[in-house]
């Protein structure tokens, strides 16, 4: 009698070490799909930047310093980058993206020409693009942490190495306010 009870009991255990492990192998592949999803508008800001800089350049001759910044932040691979040093440098160039902007704003000529005016609308897209995907990624990964952090799932997390995992914030300064016209 008291055998088929302690059997019962770990049978009861490793059912739910195996439910709850499967659970985190399922929840850390959402991360990772939700990494993805933003990672695709990521790269295609990413690749949009040359071309917004080139077309600044021609008109912004003496803002040399702030475009400089930005290409020397776009001359780094990006396929070669980890995830958290892909959220690190888009962090920055979503604050540059703002000074480009305000550079567009100093010129009346730049804002006036359509290649500007595409570029900019392409990049208006990309980063609605960028916030929406940010929010899933979070979402998941708010999902995911949670799992890690609390109990009884915390053990198991521990035992097979899951880590929390850091969401996608703003920066300091794109928490401020930028007025941007185009």
């Amino acid at each position: 009698m008291w055998l088929y009870i302690i059997i019962a009991i770990i049978v009861i255990i490793l059912i739910a070490l195996l439910v709850t492990y499967n659970s985190f192998i399922k929840l850390n592949n959402k991360v990772k799909e939700a990494f993805s999803t933003m990672d695709v508008y990521l790269k295609k800001r990413w690749d949009l930047i040359p071309n917004i800089v080139e077309t600044v350049k021609g008109y912004a001759k003496h803002e040399q310093d702030t475009l400089k910044e930005i290409v020397e932040l776009r001359n780094s691979s990006y396929d070669k980058m980890s995830d958290h040093e892909k959220i690190k440098t888009n962090e920055q160039i979503s604050s540059d993206i703002s000074k480009i902007m305000a550079i567009a704003e100093a010129y009346p000529d730049l804002k006036a020409s359509e290649n500007f005016k595409d570029l900019s609308k392409q990049l208006a897209k990309v980063e609605e693009d960028i916030a929406n995907a940010r929010k899933y990624y979070n979402g998941t990964v708010r999902i995911y942490n949670n799992k890690i952090e609390m109990f009884p799932s915390n053990i198991i997390a521990k035992i097979f190495g899951y880590k929390s995992k850091n969401m996608f914030e703003t920066s300091k300064a794109e928490r401020e306010n930028v007025k941007i016209e185009f």
